[in-house]
């Protein structure tokens, strides 16, 4: 609701001050837009959730979930104690992560809701979200991504002599961003951060991801711009076999488990689609009433102020509806490359900030609106937090790769 009252003082300002008379028509149009949009991101979803859902029903027969839950189960009793020890959310929690962390978002989002809805049915309150489906939200909205493919994709679609120019300030500033976001919610929850095994598995996580920035680090930046797209895909691709032959060496129904979990992706699509008109529809008439447009003004001013370099202002537009719609930030990022070159500092900027984190009241409304959770508690101020880290660092890091 407060995004509508923003929205109408942003509306009656230009308006009443700048005698704009087709605002209120570009904000009703805007509402229909969006409301379109929802339908179209539906039909999406239902695909990918009844495909991929199918697919992990496979694994799930099979024992590869349960397998997966058992390894991590030391750590994640520490993290999450109200999930028991081997518990099938364990294994989908982990599965999310690493498909997240490759930049795979079409797997991602399924396994990511099959984990939800399996912790939802450890949660007492079912309307409230429990301490673990806290941790996973904000770790999910930070978005460590190892493999930025989509971010290269665009960077070549505007022409960019170097596509992977940004892989390394999209590794730093999504690190960070996901650092933070993990932080905030562990000194909330007062999880104990000094425990021996929590340790242990940070120290190991630490290394291996200095091993792999170590290692890309040494590529070139078309060897780089080939080993993502490849790494990606193949995994993608990888997953399905695995679960596949997994499920034919432990004799399950491959197809009968298929439909199954097919069956179950198409429940669960069709309980997002309020969630996801009320969140875009609002985001649309936010951006349609000025508002945000008033709001760079505003931090650009304040850089005068202080005697800053502005550059940084002309990248803002996707760093501030990203948190909002991730379609709205692409487009906000096309835009910037398209106004400004693609290879100028705002440009870079941008398509880190798209890079650093992963689109927070989205990622919200679809994982919490497909259990029937309404009271989200600390879940939307730690996961902003993570959100304000990624965006300056953002700021940071471009400012020492390219400033």
């Amino acid at each position: 609701m407060s995004f509508f009252f923003i929205a109408l003082l942003g509306a009656l300002w230009r308006w009443t001050h700048l005698s704009d008379l087709e605002v209120f028509a570009r904000m009703v149009d805007s509402l229909f837009s969006m409301a379109k949009l929802s339908v179209e991101v539906m039909i999406l979803l239902f695909g990918t959730l009844t495909l991929w859902l199918g697919f992990l029903k496979i694994a799930e027969h099979a024992g590869l979930v349960e397998k997966i839950a058992g390894w991590l189960s030391p750590l994640f009793r520490r993290l999450m104690p109200e999930v028991p020890k081997k518990h099938p959310a364990v294994g989908l929690i982990t599965m999310n992560f690493i498909a997240n962390g490759l930049g795979l978002d079409n797997a991602a989002t399924p396994i990511g809701l099959k984990a939800m809805r399996s912790m939802q049915s450890l949660n007492p309150t079912p309307k409230i979200a429990s301490n673990a489906q806290i941790l996973f939200l904000v770790m999910n909205a930070s978005s460590l991504t190892l493999l930025p493919v989509s971010i290269f994709m665009y960077r070549a679609q505007q022409g960019a002599v170097d596509p992977t120019l940004v892989f390394l300030p999209i590794l730093l500033a999504t690190s960070a961003s996901t650092i933070a976001g993990f932080f905030s919610v562990a000194f909330t929850q007062r999880i104990k951060m000094n425990d021996p095994v929590v340790l242990t598995w940070m120290l190991i996580i630490a290394i291996l991801l200095s091993a792999f920035i170590f290692f890309l680090s040494h590529l070139s930046a078309a060897v780089l711009g080939v080993f993502s797209s490849f790494l990606g895909n193949a995994v993608l691709f990888g997953l399905i076999i695995t679960f596949l032959m997994i499920g034919v060496l432990k004799r399950v129904p491959v197809y009968e488990s298929f439909i199954e979990g097919a069956k179950e992706g198409f429940d669960v699509s069709k309980n997002l689609l309020p969630y996801l008109v009320a969140m875009l529809c609002a985001v649309g008439v936010l951006r349609a009433s000025g508002a945000l447009d008033f709001t760079l003004d505003m931090i650009r001013f304040l850089a005068y102020s202080f005697d800053w370099d502005t550059r940084f202002v002309d990248a803002l537009p996707t760093a501030l509806v990203k948190p909002f719609s991730g379609s709205a930030a692409r487009a906000m990022l096309i835009d910037t490359m398209t106004t400004h070159g693609v290879d100028s500092f705002p440009s870079l900027l941008a398509a880190t900030v798209q890079g650093s984190t992963e689109t927070t009241f989205y990622v919200l409304a679809v994982y919490f609106g497909a259990v029937g959770i309404q009271r989200t508690r600390h879940a939307i101020p730690c996961a902003l937090f993570a959100d304000l880290i990624g965006i300056l660092a953002s700021i940071g890091v471009c400012y020492w790769f390219f400033g």
